[in-house]
């Protein structure tokens, strides 16, 4: 058989067969990544950590509006934890600010530090570890001048809870007998003096005693 007709009888490849198709193949890659380029979504061979979402700077509020405070009614300093740390938020309560009357103030206080903090405070990170369940009353007759008592053994509350109590407590000239906060719990345990420090307002999880001392 002659070269020539071998050749005309040989199969012709299609245009789109044989080694046309790694180009193909190619271009439709390309084609893709010049689509996600178009969406700017930019494509990458490693993983990228872009870092934690931008959050609120935490423990900051507006300032309180001075024209709400009323006659029979006093601005105090009630600490919530915030950050892992004891925070002062302004509050008002319905107590004058001659009063004498300690556990009146006691029970004032008490409701603001249990009370869970309202949006705006919850939304720059502020929250309360004291239950809601705690009440305050005052001293036995054997017990010291100045004692207030407990609903629950102080020792018993959670290290934030008590820190926020004391340092709450602190905070008012009427509680506070010779420079500390006098708490006992319900029975007939002595009660201890309380002190509010730097460090138990820096790390209120790991300061349990407060610097509690016994009363003589």
């Amino acid at each position: 058989m002659r070269r020539s007709e071998r050749a005309s009888r040989a199969p012709r490849r299609g245009r789109t067969g044989g080694p046309r198709r790694p180009a193909v193949a190619l271009a439709a890659a390309l084609a893709g990544v010049a689509l996600l380029s178009g969406c700017g979504i930019r494509t990458t061979s490693v993983p990228v950590d872009a870092g934690a979402a931008p959050s609120r700077v935490p423990c900051r509020l507006s300032s309180p509006d001075a024209a709400t405070k009323a006659l029979d009614s006093t601005r105090v300093d009630v600490y919530l934890v915030c950050a892992s740390q004891l925070v002062t938020v302004d509050r008002t309560v319905p107590v004058p600010a001659t009063t004498s009357d300690r556990l009146l103030v006691a029970r004032a206080l008490l409701d603001e530090v249990q009370s869970p903090p309202p949006t705006d405070e919850r939304r720059a990170g502020f929250s309360t570890a004291v239950p809601t369940s705690l009440r305050v009353t005052g001293g036995h007759k054997s017990d010291p001048r100045g004692t207030l008592r407990l609903s629950k053994q102080p020792e018993d509350l959670s290290a934030e809870a008590l820190a926020q109590l004391v340092c709450t407590y602190a905070e008012s000239d009427v509680l506070v007998s010779a420079g500390t906060v006098v708490l006992g719990g319900p029975g007939n345990y002595a009660p201890r003096g309380y002190l509010c420090t730097s460090e138990t307002k820096a790390r209120p999880q790991d300061v349990p005693t407060l610097g509690a001392v016994e009363l003589r």
